[in-house]
């Protein structure tokens, strides 16, 4: 069939139909396609309608080449096309919708940080929750536990009324919703229930290049002397403890592994000599604490103050 048959029956098909077969209007796409590549071509040729039929023998030169015969009225839709930029894609305008879907198609990029985001969110909730909310829960709870503990524990009334005192101290803070302050009663009952359970011995420190006394004048009474022992607490297993000592100088309470035990000047020169005679100490043993008691018992005379630092 000739070039001339094809057109006709296209026409006749597109006048039956009314619309071009689908071959044609793929070949259209591609003559659009190919005169953008061109578009030197087609801006040249198109400036001029007279021109349109040198551009359409050059389109048809290039199909040829490639092997393809294309009919003057697929030509003509082409550059109908061209000229009404068919087949050309037009992004939708800007809206709710589409910026949502732009989002949407984006999630590739930004969705592993949000869900970064989002565990590290979930993880400082579950957090919060195990470590604030839940224990300030069960405060009440462990107050009373702790009480029942350290009750159980002691072995004298002064340990007795201490965690009766500190347990009044935390429900009362509980009732006034001073979530600290009961905090702050526990930790201290918990103290209490540890030096409840320690047991060990008071000894004079005596090792080499350590001091195992001193004295002082004491700024109230600048004539007097302060003589203090300096001792440690051993553990039933030999091991250095470290002890809560109130500093009489401070009144603060300090963790101490030792510490200065007043005593009086007959029991420091005492001590000293025993020293002096062969450099060591042989009546080092100073008192014993026991389990379930706060006041250890002590061998030697001693008024109970004692300095943290010299």
């Amino acid at each position: 069939m000739s070039t001339a048959e094809t057109a006709s029956t296209h026409a006749t098909a597109e006048g039956t139909a009314g619309k071009p077969p689908l071959d044609d209007v793929m070949l259209a796409m591609d003559v659009v396609d190919t005169l953008r590549r061109k578009e030197r071509l087609v801006q040249r040729e198109l400036d001029s309608g007279e021109r349109e039929r040198a551009l359409k023998e050059r389109l048809r030169r290039i199909y040829s080449a490639q092997g393809i015969e294309v009919s003057d009225a697929v030509l003509d839709e082409g550059v109908r096309a061209l000229e009404q930029d068919r087949f050309v894609y037009k992004p939708p305008p800007k809206s709710f919708a589409t910026t949502l879907a732009r989002i949407y198609v984006s999630r590739g990029a930004w969705g592993k940080w949000v869900l970064g985001g989002l565990a590290a969110l979930a993880v400082v909730v579950v957090a919060w929750q195990l470590l604030v909310v839940a224990p300030r829960a069960a405060l009440p709870e462990r107050l009373t536990a702790m009480h029942a503990q350290v009750t159980a524990l002691a072995e004298e009334p002064t340990a007795d009324a201490r965690a009766d005192r500190l347990l009044a101290a935390g429900e009362k803070a509980l009732r006034d919703g001073d979530t600290g302050a009961a905090e702050t009663a526990l930790e201290d009952m918990e103290s209490l229930r540890r030096q409840l359970e320690a047991d060990y011995s008071i000894r004079i420190l005596a090792r080499p290049g350590e001091r195992s006394g001193i004295w002082r004048v004491p700024e109230a009474n600048p004539d007097a002397r302060n003589y203090y022992l300096i001792v440690e607490a051993i553990g039933p297993r030999g091991q250095t403890l470290t002890v809560p000592i109130t500093n009489e100088e401070t009144g603060r309470t300090e963790l101490v592994e030792a510490w200065g035990l007043r005593v009086d000047k007959a029991t420091f020169d005492s001590v000293a000599a025993d020293k002096r005679d062969d450099g060591i100490i042989q009546a080092d043993l100073v008192g014993r604490k026991p389990a379930g008691r706060l006041t250890p018992d002590y061998r030697l005379p001693i008024t109970g103050a004692a300095i943290t630092d010299w």
